[in-house]
């Protein structure tokens, strides 16, 4: 079996929505069964939309379950890096996880990869969208 890695507050994450939708599923349940009490289900609109949310809801429970199942916790670092221009600082994840507009990047992303076993003051190239970018690293912590 793969493993999955992610860091600890990731498994967190994935958990608790796993919880939470959990708990609602009883409710999703009652109200398919209200709905097949109605009557006729070909015209029943609130019938199909339970139906429609409990296969939702169990779709996105094994989803979760098949993470949490397959997840290996690892430490996460702290990237600061430079292109000349700006400075960045980047959070480097799971790929699960990642989401750059929190400023967390995956370890298989192209930056990630790049950075993956360097050291401060080395430089990394990166391929873009909008061409190579070169960046100095200035900072990595665990």
């Amino acid at each position: 079996m793969n493993t999955i890695p992610f860091t600890q507050d990731g498994l967190d994450k994935i958990s608790a929505e796993r919880d939470k939708l959990t708990a609602e599923r009883p409710e999703v349940v009652g109200n398919l069964q209200k709905a097949r009490e109605m009557g006729d289900l070909s015209e029943n609109g609130y019938y199909k939309e339970s139906k429609a949310r409990l296969g939702w809801l169990d779709g996105r429970l094994r989803y979760l379950n098949r993470l949490i199942k397959q997840a290996e916790i690892v430490k996460s670092g702290q990237v600061t890096l430079t292109d000349g221009k700006k400075t960045y600082e980047y959070k480097i994840v799971g790929g699960y996880e990642s989401n750059p507009q929190e400023k967390t990047i995956s370890y298989q992303s192209p930056l990630g990869r790049a950075i993956l076993g360097k050291k401060a003051g080395e430089t990394v190239k990166v391929q873009t969208p909008n061409g190579l970018v070169e960046y100095k690293i200035l900072k990595i912590s665990a």
